[in-house]
This record gives C-alpha cells, sequence and structure tokens, in this order.
C-alpha cells in the first residue's frame, strides 16, 4: 500500500505529536485527524497511527516512569484487561463507511478531552479490579479496532473517578497506550499483510515532535491555548470523516 504524503503532512504529524504527548499521549487520533484533512485513505490511518503511537507513547512513559510518575498497581489490572482486546479490535477490519463512522465518533470524544479541562490533585482512592477491568477491556478494543490509542479516553475518566492526581495520570495513559498499540498491531498483522510504504516518514516526524513534548510533559508545561485549537482541529477532522462516509 502506498503511503502518498507531503511535507506539510509530515509537519501536521511533528505539531500533533508535540501537544498529545505533552500531556502523556501518544497522539493516534491527531494522527489520524492529520491524516482525514490530508486525504488519507483508512486502509493507511490504522495501521500508521499505532505504528506512530507505539514509538511516541514509548517515549513519553520512558521519561515520566524514570521521572517516577508511575503507578504499577493501577495499571496492570487495565493492562490486563486491555491486551487482548485491543488484539482482537485489531484484527477486526471495518468497511471504509463503518471506519469513518466510527473514527468520526471517536474523533469528536477526543476533542473534548483538550476542549474541557479536567485536573485533579487531591486524595486518590484504590480502584477494585472488578471496576478498573472492564474499562481496560473496553477502551482497548475502540483502541485496536480504530487505531486510537485508548489513553485519551483514559486520562478523564482516571481524574473523575480519583483513581489518579495528574502527575500519575499522564504516565498510566502512555504505558496503557504503547501496551495497548502494540497489541492492537499484532491483532492487525494477523489479518492483513497490507502495510503502508514510506511509513518510516511518519514514524520520524511523529517522534521529533515528542521529544519536544515529552520535555514539556515532565515539566507539567502543556500549552493551554495549543490544546484548544487541537480540540477545533480534530472537530473539524471528524466532520469530514461524516462527510466522506
Amino acid at each position: 500500500m502506498e503511503l502518498d504524503y507531503s511535507i506539510w503532512l509530515l509537519i501536521s504529524i511533528a505539531l500533533m505529536a508535540v501537544l498529545y504527548s505533552s500531556v502523556g499521549h501518544g497522539g493516534a487520533s491527531g494522527y489520524i485527524a492529520a491524516m482525514a484533512l490530508f486525504g488519507l485513505s483508512p486502509e493507511v490511518m490504522k495501521p500508521a497511527a499505532l505504528t506512530m503511537n507505539i514509538f511516541v507513547a514509548g517515549l513519553v512513559f520512558f521519561r515520566l516512569a524514570r521521572a517516577q510518575y508511575f503507578n504499577w498497581r493501577l495499571f496492570l489490572p487495565l493492562a490486563a484487561a486491555s491486551m487482548p482486546m485491543a488484539y482482537l479490535g485489531g484484527s477486526v477490519t471495518l468497511f471504509d463507511t463503518t471506519y469513518k463512522y466510527i473514527v468520526g465518533t471517536a474523533l469528536l470524544v477526543a476533542a473534548l478531552r483538550f476542549l474541557i479541562k479536567i485536573e485533579y490533585d487531591g486524595p486518590t482512592v484504590s480502584p477494585k479490579i472488578w471496576a478498573s477491568m472492564p474499562v481496560g477491556g473496553g477502551l482497548g478494543f475502540v483502541s485496536g479496532l480504530t487505531g486510537v490509542g485508548g489513553g485519551i479516553y483514559l486520562s478523564p475518566l482516571l481524574l473523575l473517578m480519583r483513581w489518579t492526581t495528574i502527575r500519575e495520570n499522564a504516565a498510566i495513559a502512555a504505558a496503557f497506550i504503547l501496551v495497548n498499540s502494540l497489541a492492537g498491531l499484532a491483532g492487525y498483522a494477523t489479518t492483513s499483510g497490507d502495510w503502508p510504504e514510506g511509513m518510516a516518514w511518519l514514524v520520524i516526524a511523529a517522534v521529533t515532535g515528542a521529544v519536544a513534548g515529552s520535555e514539556l510533559a515532565v515539566r507539567r508545561a502543556s500549552p493551554l491555548m495549543l490544546r484548544k485549537i487541537l480540540g477545533i482541529v480534530l472537530v473539524v477532522a471528524a466532520v469530514k470523516m461524516f462527510a466522506t462516509a
């Protein structure tokens, strides 16, 4: 499968990586939004987004874990439930129209993460396994099905449920995105051998942006105005997905 990229697409991918990694995310919904706006096909979007997620989320997680912001006790039940479901979702091949409707909806939900500020730094509670595992499983399936890593949905849930503080949140989200992107890509590989050519350029652009964004994540310095702009971009991309479905 040939990947038709331009310098402006690569710049857009890099900017998305900066913004997403600054809040501990891999950036898949942003990459999908950029690829949609540049007219790439759904067959390219899913494997490309998952691959970029792996590199970016891996870098962000490494930096945040070194800064000792990671909570293994909270993460393990989420990951245990999400990874097999992400694999299952990744193995499902959707028709173009169905994919566009599902991803368009996912982009709208993701936009809320950037348009509505959710923060919590008070006392936290440890979730019961029966509560955290269904959350992980559901988000894992969506992650594999669409190519979106799931962290953008997990982050606000963790804060609303008071399961994490702001500092722990980004590290959990990055690790969640990493393992689910790996599982989702593995599921995709079992059902499709068709990989976009030239995808290395997208990965390079994403990692370049993530280097700067991960520094912002460690320093807790994500620019608010740029996050608002990103939310609007996601809405525009979602509308385009619906319009072309």
